[in-house]
């Protein structure tokens, strides 16, 4: 009598042991409130931007946010951030996701993400009037060449791995790599080439001269480690809408 006891006491405890860490999903946190907290940097053309004149974000992410709003059925409340602290804010609790952001083993430590929807390649780039400067990687990655990069971001990461002996500077968002070239401050910066497109079309930046892209990256949504219940849900979230064809044209719509 006593050993069936102790299983039907295990059971109870097991069940609410369930019960208890459900309870403190995010999932349950944003039915309950209505609301989905959605870190973003917004200086991630085209996949976050925000106007500083509205407060306002537009982009890829955002429309993925609100697509997942939508579905949830809850509103968005976009919750400012940088590329620094990105993933503490989710650690913290202080959102429930992130916008997109490369999956790198530093990040996987300590946060989780959600299934891929696109992929980045890297590249150098600089302004059309220094490009005659440089000829590959190696011409870059000399004592005379300021590198600039923001700090937090995988860019930084990698511009210090590429380019050792170059003079690396880093600034501190809002402010961004590629604005110290364009203000002649620096002389190379690294970017994505989601993001590198869109640069070369508003500011006129040039892939430097006989470089490939390197470092493909799988890109996803960051989410808290340890909430199996809402990775679950975001994951399969994702595999819905990629069968439905949802991230296919919001990357057309975007140009990606």
């Amino acid at each position: 009598m006593k050993h069936w006891m102790t299983i039907a006491a295990a059971g109870v405890l097991s069940l609410g042991l369930a019960a208890a860490a459900q309870a403190q999903s995010a999932l349950n946190d944003i039915l309950d409130s209505g609301v989905l907290k959605f870190g973003t940097t917004g200086d991630w053309n085209p996949m976050s931007v925000r106007d500083p004149a509205t407060n306002s974000y537009k982009g890829f992410d955002i429309d993925v946010a609100n697509e997942l709003a939508n579905d949830l059925g809850v509103t968005v409340e976009f919750v400012p951030t940088d590329w620094k602290t990105l993933v503490n804010g989710v650690v913290a609790g202080k959102y429930h996701m992130t916008g997109s952001a490369s999956i790198s083993p530093p990040r996987m430590k300590v946060a989780g993400f959600s299934e891929s929807y696109i992929a980045v390649e890297i590249m150098p780039f600089t302004i059309p009037s220094k490009a005659g400067d440089f000829d590959g990687y190696d011409s870059i990655n000399q004592p005379n060449v300021k590198v600039a990069t923001t700090l937090g971001t995988t860019f930084e990461a990698l511009a210090r791995e590429w380019f050792p002996n170059a003079d690396i500077k880093v600034v501190e968002a809002p402010a961004r790599g590629f604005q110290e070239v364009l203000a002649g401050r620096a002389d190379v910066f690294i970017t994505s080439n989601i993001e590198g497109s869109t640069l070369k079309a508003k500011h006129g930046v040039v892939q430097v001269p006989n470089t490939e892209p390197r470092s493909p990256s799988p890109i996803a949504m960051l989410l808290p480690q340890d909430d199996q219940v809402w990775i679950n849900y975001v994951n399969n979230w994702v595999k819905v809408k990629q069968a439905k064809g949802f991230f296919e044209a919001t990357k057309a719509k975007w140009g990606l």
